[in-house]
């Protein structure tokens, strides 16, 4: 049902996205450190910026296939240009990333953080199931909590939410990755 959902409300909430871009101080993307990138949909028109500007050489992408098969690189494209895909689908508007393809992504972003690249990480705005992920990141990063993470991303990217159930997986993820100082 929420997938279903999600497909029906794709094009006007694309929509709305496009226009609150323009019309408002909200950016299409946001750099969150020197690695990632957090950002809608990144259009084929994007591509040039995205490579030479901002040294993408990784995309993760957060969609489901239909919401990037008429606008955006497909991953043969994207490797044409030097860049590698992850994408790890989750359904739009109610959809949570699975503990799995959280770890995956994290460690995606990490490669290229060593290898000195940046990575855009994408859903359809930008603003929840990629923050997810970007918050995902900044904990294994710098050990910090779900709340501190999603403060520094909102900071960035005023617009982010991060709803109930994935800032639940965000503080199991967090448990896993910084676990507390065993007392003495």
């Amino acid at each position: 049902m929420a997938g279903a959902l999600a497909r029906i409300l794709f094009y006007p909430t694309l929509a709305y996205n496009v226009i609150m871009e323009k019309i408002t101080s909200r950016k299409w993307y946001n750099r969150v450190d020197q690695t990632v990138i957090l950002g809608a949909l990144p259009f084929r028109s994007m591509t040039e910026e995205l490579v030479q500007k901002e040294n993408v050489r990784g995309v993760i992408t957060m969609n489901e296939e239909y919401e990037t098969k008429y606008f955006c690189n497909s991953s043969e494209e994207w490797r044409a240009v030097g860049v590698e895909q992850l994408r790890l689908s989750t359904v739009d508007l109610t959809g949570v990333p699975s503990m799995e393809n959280l770890q995956r992504g994290v460690e995606f972003a990490l490669q290229h953080r060593q290898q000195g690249t940046s990575v855009y990480v994408h859903c359809k705005a930008g603003r929840s199931r990629s923050a997810t992920l970007v918050a995902a990141y900044l904990i294994k990063l710098h050990c910090w909590n779900p709340e501190e993470a999603c403060g520094m991303l909102a900071s960035v990217r005023p617009h982010i939410l991060v709803r109930s159930a994935q800032r639940e997986l965000l503080r199991q993820y967090y448990q896993q990755v910084c676990p507390p100082a065993p007392s003495s």
